[in-house]
């Protein structure tokens, strides 16, 4: 790991940041007193991606689910569906 200045990293930041994706983490320093490390973001595995219907299998929606509490509505209201 090495370690740029501020105004190094402004000048050749496409070159740094070309390097940061290859796995080549550096740090930039202001005065020589180290501020930020920079290194590559790598994407989130498979399993670490939430996705639609995780819970598929796992659970089960009632054919009725859509006139859940439809009575209690009714009383409360005093119409019906």
């Amino acid at each position: 790991m090495y370690t740029v200045n501020i105004h190094e990293a402004k000048t050749n930041l496409s070159r740094l940041i070309e390097q940061a994706v290859r796995g080549e983490t550096f740090i930039i320093a202001k005065a020589g007193k180290p501020l930020v490390k920079v290194s590559r973001l790598d994407a989130p595995s498979e399993d670490q991606v939430k996705r639609l219907g995780f819970m598929k299998g796992q659970i089960e929606v009632p054919a009725d689910f859509d006139r859940l509490g439809s009575n209690e509505i009714e009383q409360l209201f005093g119409g019906s569906f």
